[in-house]
């Protein structure tokens, strides 16, 4: 196993280092000025919409509202990335990668703008009001590129259904290992009989639990770190200080000096809000919308509460305490509990230990539908091959609880930085056609029309479009 992790971090640090930044931060500001900055010019729309949809029922017995799939959507992102990923960071790279945490995530609102208005243009019905979409269809159906597509559906369920979620389940057994001393097999049990309650009951089971559980969990998190920062508000100017500071002059500790501060936070950051990975898209296609623009503002605002603030507030925890060492053995879920625990006392990593069962288990769940959606993708026996499917994600779960931290984070980056490489480089070339649906949604809103509607013909090209009257 030692060997494994081994070659895999030497491998992620040369697609992280020398291709996967340069093309992520090439395609959002691509993106962003291809757009006119459309995740700041258009943020009161996002706000708006996500309001207006709030507690709406879609027509069709089994659709899913907008604020739904923002919700599944939100459930993957909002995870332990939010929280052992962003201690990881602080000690990887120091306080400055929470710098860079930000800035991808504001490029990324561009990109997680596009990719997921181009996955509404390019979503499949399935009847009853529901739809299902993503990369992998719009990279066959638009783009024309079969083998690419069922490669990407391929590789988005394993990196989900299987990668990440061990990610998840480890994080869930070291926190209550840490907190309560339950012992891993215990947890294991019980998390694997969960996942399995949840994902055999179907998507709208899965929309149903993250319609509740999501706005919840953030809410209490947020509130948590409130409180630490108004406990330590004399520190709280010095800590940006420091943050802005470390940015471009990190600490001496931190190995690779800025270029670490930099990889370290960009990392932690896309596996936490997920811009330009192909895995939004999914959630966002099933959405029933009268325009494909709409769920895009929706979802883009989605990276904004990922990073902007639930992994904010992970880094005012673990910065205003002070209880972090650059390069220390104190990392990841038992280093964000210290330091609740230096303001709270002893009762607090408890709490934080039942936030992270919360977090982790959504994400558990959200991360589940995207593979489900891509193992729909291929033709043949789909219910054999998604019973089949569930059961590796439950044994997938298991490995996670008792594998070694090391080992599912690096195998996470690695499958992350596929993911990403695979889906921009069909977003990139399709960017166009999010652009034209844009203009006609900007167009309608000038206009003075309250709840546009699209119309293919705005396109240019209708080729690949099968859910919006194309197809009558």
């Amino acid at each position: 196993m030692d060997l494994l992790n081994s070659a895999i971090g030497s491998i992620n640090d040369f697609l992280w280092t020398y291709i996967i930044i340069v093309v992520l931060v090439g395609c959002g500001l691509w993106f962003t000025l291809m757009t006119g900055f459309i995740q700041l010019r258009a943020l009161p729309e996002m706000v708006r919409l996500l309001a207006g949809d709030l507690g709406r029922r879609p027509s069709g017995r089994k659709a899913i509202s907008s604020f739904q799939a923002f919700c599944v959507s939100t459930a993957s992102r909002v995870g332990v990335g939010n929280i052992a990923g962003v201690a990881i960071a602080i000690v990887t790279g120091g306080p400055g990668a929470v710098f860079w945490m930000w800035v991808i995530a504001f490029i990324g609102a561009a990109t997680g703008f596009v990719e997921s208005t181009l996955s509404q243009i390019y979503k499949l019905p399935r009847g009853k009001g529901k739809f299902h979409g993503g990369p992998a269809y719009y990279i066959q159906n638009a783009l024309g590129n079969p083998r690419l597509a069922r490669f990407f559906a391929l590789l988005i369920s394993i990196t989900f259904g299987l990668i990440y979620n061990s990610v998840q389940a480890n994080t869930i057994t070291l926190s209550v290992e840490s907190a309560f001393g339950v012992p891993p097999i215990a947890t294991t049990v019980v998390l694997c009989i969960l996942t399995a309650v949840v994902i055999f009951g179907g998507m709208k089971r899965i929309a149903q639990v993250t319609e509740y559980l999501v706005p919840i969990m953030a809410m209490i998190y947020i509130i948590t770190a409130i409180i630490v920062i108004i406990y330590n508000i004399d520190h709280v100017p010095a800590m940006f200080a420091l943050i802005f500071h470390d940015a471009f002059e990190p600490q001496a500790a931190v190995g690779g000096g800025i270029g670490t501060a930099i990889i370290t936070g960009v990392k932690r950051g896309l596996f936490s809000n997920e811009a330009g990975e192909g895995s939004v898209p999914n959630a966002a296609a099933t959405a029933n919308v009268s325009h494909p623009v709409k769920q895009g503002l929706v979802q883009s605002f989605g990276v904004y509460v990922d990073t902007w603030l639930v992994c904010s507030a992970t880094a005012f925890i673990i910065l205003l305490p002070a209880q972090y060492t650059i390069g220390g053995n104190l990392t990841g879920i038992a280093l964000a509990q210290a330091s609740l625990g230096s303001i709270f006392g002893i009762y607090a990593p408890m709490l934080l230990s039942c936030m992270v069962v919360l977090f982790a288990f959504s994400s558990v769940v959200g991360n589940y539908y995207y593979g489900e959606i891509n193992i729909s993708f291929y033709e043949g026996n789909t219910k054999k091959r998604l019973v089949i499917y569930r059961l590796f994600v439950v044994l997938l779960v298991l490995f996670g609880c008792l594998a070694e931290l090391s080992l599912v984070w690096n195998l996470a980056d690695l499958f992350m930085g596929l993911l990403c490489l695979t889906n921009l480089y069909a977003v990139i070339r399709l960017s166009k056609y999010a652009y034209m649906a844009l203009k006609g949604y900007t167009s309608q809103k000038k206009h003075n029309i309250q709840e546009p509607t699209f119309d293919p013909k705005d396109l240019g090209d209708e080729k690949g479009v099968h859910a919006w009257g194309v197809d009558r």
